[in-house]
């Protein structure tokens, strides 16, 4: 597979990747990476070491939970991908530039456009009814696998909001690996921990074949044992929320959900 991913990219050096060629390197543990915003060359990525992040593992500290609790943030799904994607791709000052170049860029589009990538927005209203986009991630899913790319923040807490939102969607979805990639101390405060690739790869088979034991693919919202999609998933976290008297607090059942059993 590394061999025809490797074949097709020779073939175009330039233009977007193909969709079907991109879903074919997550599903063997690659993922592309470029030097610059403006840099139209990629390179494949298999790490050594690799990060995921247990479901059950999750670490809600006692002050996330309180944010998680207190609200002030509005948390959504795929409203504004591409809004979250030039956040995550804009300079930092600890990284003036950034591998998702307007190149990956435009191919992760198309698998939104697909329903192969997805984004969670948090939201702060401006005070006059508006609201501001103040952090956020985005990532691939297929089958029981979520593979998130890049996350952002201009609010305290708000990537973390973020990914516990990610987190308790993906648990109540049916997901079993959450990949973050590349280990950060950010993520490792969070509950991720490093494996080897070669163990990633045996977690992401078994996602996969376990998934496509019972009928889903990618693209397919819903499994026949409950596996959904992301959008799906959030949908389901917000209906679980309604039925446990938190329909106006989503966040305190999340909070209660995640502090319980991680």
């Amino acid at each position: 597979m590394q061999a025809a991913i490797a074949g097709a990219m020779d073939a175009s050096a330039t233009a977007m990747i193909p969709p079907d060629l991109l879903m074919m390197a997550y599903r063997a543990g690659i993922f592309p990476m470029a030097d610059a915003r403006d840099d139209p060359e990629i390179f494949w990525v298999e790490p050594r070491a690799r990060a995921i992040l247990p479901l059950d593992g999750f670490h809600c500290s006692h002050s996330l939970a309180r944010r998680l609790r207190r609200g002030g943030f509005h948390v959504t799904c795929d409203t504004a991908f591409a809004e979250v994607l030039d956040a995550c791709a804009a300079p930092r000052a600890a990284a003036p530039e950034t591998w998702i170049s307007q190149r990956i860029a435009a191919s992760y589009l198309a698998l939104h456009t697909l329903g192969h990538a997805h984004s969670v927005e948090v939201w702060r209203g401006d005070g006059s009814g508006g609201r501001m986009l103040v952090g956020g991630l985005y990532g691939v899913g297929f089958d029981r696998v979520f593979c998130g790319e890049s996350m952002f923040s201009r609010a305290t807490d708000a990537s973390k909001v973020a990914l516990a939102w990610l987190v308790a969607a993906l648990r109540i979805g049916g997901a079993e690996l959450l990949d973050c990639q590349f280990t950060t101390p950010h993520l490792a405060s969070l509950g991720a921990v490093e494996v080897s690739q070669r163990h990633y790869l045996t977690l992401l088979k078994q996602a996969q074949s376990e998934a496509l034991g019972e009928g889903v693919g990618v693209g397919v919202a819903t499994g026949a044992a409950g596996f959904t999609a992301l959008p799906a998933a959030f949908a389901a976290l917000l209906a679980a929320a309604k039925s446990s008297g938190f329909s106006s607090s989503p966040g305190n059942f999340i909070a209660q959900s995640l502090t319980h059993t991680s």
